[in-house]
C-alpha cells in the first residue's frame, strides 16, 4: 500500500469555517470527524471485470476486480471503520456503459444502486443517453437527492435538480454543491439532451457562498461531473471550496491535487476504485484537516456483499444470452486506457473502414469499457465499447480539413487552458497515421499526417468514414463540418464490428503507432498527468 498516498495535513482555505460555536455546546471543545466515499463513472460495471491497476513505478497488474458487491462492501467496512459517520457519493455516468443498461434504459442498475447506500449524487454527461425524460425518471428513483446547479429547462429556465445539500454527520456540517459537464449538447449527440440547457460551471459560486453564510457549512465540497483539469480550474475560480470530487475523466488521483488551500480529487473508473475523504475538525474555527486515500477494489482484497451481488446477478439474469452471445476471438489483450491510441479502438476503426471501403475511418476517443482478456469477444464486450450504436456515414474531406481537424482535438485534450479542453482523449483512427507535439502553439501541433503512407495534401479529397450521430447535420462526420458528398449507411457500427470479427477470428495486431506525440511517451494513461 503506498503510505505517501494517505495524507494527513492541515488545509489553508480561502474564507473557510463558520462562525465559532458556543462554548458551552458539548462538542464545542472536542474534535468532530467523518468520513465521504467517492465514486464516479461506474458505467453499469456491475460485475467482477478485468482490470488493469499500476505500481507507483509505474508496473501494470492485470488482475480482476470491481464491481457493485466489491464497491458495496469497501463501503460497509468504512462506515463500519468510523462508527458510521459517514457519507458516500456518486459523481455520475452511472446508468450507461453496458449492453444491459442501453438494453434495459438503465433500469438493471438501480436495485444495486439502491443498495449501496449512495447520500448524495449528480449526473453525468452520459445520463441523457436516454433522453431528458427517462434521466429524469431514472435519477428520481435512485433513492437519494441528485444535485446539478447549471441543468435548467430550455423553456422555462427553472433548474431540473436542486443545488445544494446540507448533512451534519460525527458533528460535522458539510455543505454540498453539484455541477455538471457544461458541453454535454455537444459532447453527446445533440437530440439526447432538446429541450435542456446547459450552464457554465462557475454558476456555483452565489451556492458556495450560501453554504458558509447561510448554513453555516464547516465543510464545503463541490461534486463535479466536468473533468479534472476543468475541475481544477473551477476550484481556482470559485473561493471557498474545500474539496472539488471530479468525475468524468476517470483519472485515478491517489495524492490529492492542491490549488490554492482547495483539495481536487478523482477515483477512477467502472466501480474498480472508492474514495475516501476523512474530515476532522479540531474545534470551532479551526480549518479542517483532511486525509484521502484511493482505494482498489482488488478481488483479492475483497470478496463482495453477497446481497449486492444477488441483485446484480438477478438484474442481469435477463440478458445473459445476448451478452454472452460469442462474435469472435482475439489472439492479444484488447484495452481501452489510452490518450493518444488504444488497442480496442484499433479494432473498432478498421471494422469501420473494411465495411465502407474508404481510405480513412475514424471514432471518438471513448473511455468507457474494461479491458478484456485474449479469447472469445461476446456481443457484451460490442456494446461495452459502444453502448450506443448509430449507422455508418461517409463522405469526402479535404487535407486541409483533416489538418484543422487535427489541430482542434489535439487543443481539445491538451490544451493548457481548461476553457478549451473538450472530451477527454484524441479521436481514434484506421489508415491514417499523425504526428504531433503538444508544447507547440494552438494551430501549430501538427508535424505530420499521412493516408495510405503519403503525406496529405490540403487540396486533395479523401474518403472517410466515421458515424452518423443523431441530430448532427447531414454533412457532418465526427465533428468535422461540411464534409462532401455525405451518405448514411443502413450497417450501423455494431454491424461493423461484428462483420469484421467474422472476417478476422482470431484478431491480431501489427503493433504499430498510428497517433505519436513526439515529446510523450508512447503510451499515455493520464490526460492530465500525461504519463
Amino acid at each position: 500500500m503506498r503510505s505517501a498516498l494517505c495524507l494527513s495535513i492541515t488545509v489553508l482555505l480561502a474564507g473557510c469555517g463558520s462562525a465559532p460555536a458556543s462554548t458551552d455546546h458539548p462538542r464545542a471543545v472536542e474534535a468532530r470527524s467523518a468520513t465521504v466515499m467517492f465514486f464516479s463513472d461506474a458505467h453499469a460495471q456491475l460485475e467482477e471485470h478485468p482490470e488493469v491497476f499500476r505500481e507507483p513505478d509505474g508496473r501494470r497488474i492485470s488482475s480482476r476486480g470491481g464491481g457493485y458487491a466489491r464497491l458495496a462492501e469497501a463501503a460497509r467496512r468504512i462506515r463500519g471503520s468510523v462508527g458510521g459517520h459517514a457519507l458516500l457519493v456518486d459523481g455520475g455516468d452511472t446508468f450507461h456503459g453496458t449492453g444491459p443498461a442501453a438494453w434495459s434504459r438503465g433500469e438493471v442498475v438501480l436495485a444495486a444502486q439502491r443498495a449501496l447506500g449512495v447520500d448524495v449524487g449528480i449526473p453525468g454527461n452520459w445520463e441523457v443517453v436516454h433522453g431528458p425524460a427517462r434521466m429524469r425518471e431514472l435519477l428520481g428513483d435512485v433513492g437519494y437527492p441528485v444535485l446539478a446547479a447549471n441543468v435548467v429547462d430550455d423553456a422555462s429556465g427553472e433548474p431540473l435538480f436542486p443545488a445544494t445539500l446540507v448533512r451534519d454527520v460525527g458533528g460535522v456540517r458539510f455543505g454540498f454543491v453539484g455541477v455538471t459537464d457544461p458541453d454535454v449538447p455537444r459532447r453527446q449527440p445533440p437530440a439526447y439532451s432538446t429541450g435542456l440547457r446547459f450552464l457554465d460551471a462557475t454558476v456555483i459560486a452565489p451556492h458556495v457562498r450560501a453554504l458558509r453564510e447561510r448554513d453555516g457549512a464547516e465543510v464545503v465540497i463541490a461534486i463535479t461531473h466536468l473533468g479534472l483539469a476543468r475541475a481544477i480550474a473551477l476550484a481556482e475560480r470559485v473561493p471557498g471550496i474545500d474539496v472539488v470530487l471530479s468525475g468524468d475523466t476517470h483519472e485515478r488521483v491517489y495524492e490529492p491535487i492542491e490549488r490554492g488551500g482547495t483539495w481536487i480529487v478523482e477515483p477512477g473508473a467502472f466501480a474498480s476504485f472508492l474514495g475516501r475523504l476523512d474530515v476532522e475538525i479540531e474545534r470551532p474555527g479551526v480549518r479542517p484537516r483532511l486525509r484521502w486515500e484511493l482505494v482498489e477494489l482488488r478481488a483479492d482484497r475483497y470478496r463482495g456483499d453477497p446481497h449486492v451481488a444477488q441483485l446484480v446477478a438477478d438484474a442481469l439474469a435477463p440478458h445473459r444470452e445476448r451478452a454472452g452471445r460469442v462474435i469472435g476471438h482475439s489472439g492479444v489483450p484488447l484495452e481501452r486506457y489510452g490518450v493518444l491510441e488504444t488497442s480496442a479502438d484499433a479494432v473498432v476503426t478498421d471494422a469501420l473502414r473494411e465495411a465502407t471501403g474508404t481510405e480513412i475511418a475514424m471514432s471518438n476517443g471513448f473511455r468507457f469499457g474494461h479491458p478484456i482478456e485474449p479469447g472469445p469477444i461476446t456481443e457484451g464486450d460490442l456494446w461495452m465499447w459502444l453502448p450506443v450504436s448509430t449507422p455508418l456515414r461517409t463522405g469526402s474531406v479535404t487535407g486541409a480539413q483533416l489538418r484543422h481537424f487535427w489541430e482542434s482535438e489535439i487543443e481539445h485534450v491538451f490544451s493548457r487552458d481548461a476553457d478549451q479542453l473538450f472530451g477527454g482523449w484524441l479521436p481514434r483512427i484506421s489508415g491514417m497515421h499523425a504526428r504531433f507535439r503538444t508544447d507547440r502553439a494552438r494551430g501549430e501541433r501538427v508535424v505530420s499526417l499521412d493516408v495510405g503512407g503519403r503525406p496529405i495534401e490540403d487540396e486533395r479529397r479523401y474518403s472517410l468514414t466515421a458515424c452518423a450521430r443523431e441530430g448532427d447535420p447531414e454533412d457532418t462526420l465526427c465533428r468535422i463540418a461540411n464534409v462532401k458528398s455525405a451518405v448514411t449507411h443502413e450497417i450501423d457500427v455494431h454491424e461493423a464490428v461484428r462483420r469484421y470479427l467474422r472476417a478476422h477470428d482470431p484478431v491480431v495486431l501489427d503493433g504499430s503507432r498510428r497517433v505519436v506525440a513526439d515529446d510523450l511517451p508512447p503510451h499515455v494513461f493520464s490526460q492530465y498527468e500525461r504519463r
